[in-house]
């Protein structure tokens, strides 16, 4: 049977809400190779088991209660059905209905980013966080904390639907709302051992791959085509309206970079590779909110004054708290800027468009969107960090947040996992010749003891071999 012109539109727009969706999930793996690549060798391994779980749980809770809570409705403060997505009728969920796609498709998007934002949490924590910790926040966080707070500004809720805020694509709701809850795990968790010397000044604690880094960054820059472009929800309305946005992106990122190389070579005298990405970062980050409210000619200018600020953001936080990839900077100063930029650079025509808030200062004259932009950020800011700070707090209290400094010191792969990321630099491996590193003072026995590849127990390595 030949398909009638609605269901090839209906079949056009669920397919492209799925393909920019399995681009935002890719930004998974680039958050992976990132984290990584900034952790030293001995807690490496650890971060693919916490990206896995932490997706699983997500999947899981989000489908359950969160989607409902986000979307199900336009309640002012949250959504109140489609649980366990019960429900395929689309007029259920009013803050999407404008798209054609059938709704197991905008729930697959909308997940999509409940996900990177709970991972987003988890860059302020690496290399001394209990592996449970991330499991029990995972549930709070996709159940809960993400799914009400979104809601407010993405389904319908309080601040859109009151006082017109502007997020396209989520530099509050997805980048801030993670960093913030980053910031309260930090603010519990503690410096890694050594970060701080005697006179309180920070040291260098150096990631082991800046190549892997590299590699990250590029995949999430890749999938924020599908972030901010798929936010359109519609390959069809505008038309053509999703092309605008992939430009509008690609253009802040380029000039993100160029923007934190400029900055901390002014400052360092030296293209800093760790920096030059947190530019491109902190640039996607900073115009995703605006993506679908400004023109062409804005882009740049968000995207460069994001690189600026990254860079001395970075510097400044670490004199005072260990953020080993720059989470709070990247998303969560970034996050700010960009949401704020709205109420600067909205355009007339795309605030018609989206039918959303007014003009930004550029166009209008007025600082009424910038004043609602700032509400939006100080409200969202505030709800998340006073949730989450409890939730880390009743952790610590009970399960526990951190590891033991003896078992900091000997690497979470070992003590959380029972296996290294990198064998081949801390034990003999059969068929490889190994190079026995220098051994820091009082190595302390490993938990669990590992398991040898020939399937017996292997003995515990004692401070000599490592």
């Amino acid at each position: 049977m030949t398909p009638s012109l609605p269901d090839t539109a209906i079949g056009v727009e669920s397919t492209w809400v799925i393909v920019a969706g399995c681009f935002v999930m890719l930004m998974q793996a680039g958050f992976l190779f990132l984290e990584i690549g900034f952790s030293r060798m001995k807690n490496a391994g650890t971060i693919v088991p916490k990206v896995l779980a932490n997706f699983s749980i997500a999947a899981l809770c989000y489908w359950a209660v969160g989607f409902a809570l986000a979307f199900g409705g336009s309640g002012w403060f949250a959504g109140t059905h489609g649980v366990f997505l019960d429900t395929s009728n689309g007029a259920l969920f009013p803050a999407m209905s404008a798209s054609l796609a059938v709704v197991p498709a905008k729930f697959f998007f909308q997940f999509v980013f409940c996900a990177v934002s709970l991972a987003i949490v988890w860059g302020t924590t690496l290399e001394r966080i209990k592996f449970g910790a991330y499991l029990i926040y995972a549930i709070v966080f996709s159940t809960l904390i993400y799914p009400i707070v979104s809601h407010w500004i993405f389904g319908g809720g309080w601040l859109v639907s009151t006082f017109h805020m502007q997020d396209f694509a989520g530099s509050t709701v997805v980048h801030l709302i993670g960093a913030t809850g980053a910031f309260a795990a930090l603010l519990l968790l503690g410096p890694r051992q050594g970060k701080y010397g005697p006179d309180g000044k920070p040291n260098v604690i150096p990631g082991h791959s800046m190549p892997i880094v590299g590699l990250g960054i590029l995949l999430l820059w890749f999938g924020w085509f599908g972030f901010n472009p798929g936010s359109t929800l519609s390959a069809i309305s505008g038309p053509g309206r999703f092309a605008e946005i992939v430009v509008v992106t690609n253009l802040a990122a380029a000039a993100g970079v160029l923007g934190a190389m400029l900055m901390i070579y002014l400052l360092t005298r030296t293209f800093d590779i760790g920096m030059t990405g947190n530019g491109a970062i902190a640039a996607l980050v900073a115009i995703t909110a605006p993506s679908g409210y400004v023109e062409y000619w804005a882009a740049p200018i968000i995207g460069f004054i994001a690189g600026l600020l990254v860079v001395c953001s970075v510097i400044l936080i670490d004199k005072v708290l260990d953020d080993p990839v720059g989470a709070l900077s990247a998303h969560g100063i970034a996050g700010i800027w960009g949401t704020l930029s709205c109420g600067l650079f909205t355009s007339t025509r795309l605030a018609k468009f989206n039918g959303i808030g007014d003009p930004g200062l550029f166009y209008s004259g007025s600082i009424h969107q910038f004043a609602v932009q700032a509400l939006g950020v100080a409200a969202a800011f505030t709800s998340v960090f006073v949730i989450s700070f409890a939730v880390f707090f009743l952790i610590k209290v009970t399960y526990g947040l951190r590891v033991k400094p003896e078992e900091e010191r000997y690497g979470l792969d070992l003590v959380e996992h029972g296996m290294w990321g990198y064998p081949e630099q801390f034990m003999p491996v059969p068929g490889s010749e190994y190079h026995q590193p220098a051994s820091p003072a009082q190595r302390p026995r490993p938990r669990p003891v590992p398991v040898s590849l020939g399937g017996g127990v292997s003995p515990a390595p004692n401070r000599d071999q490592l």
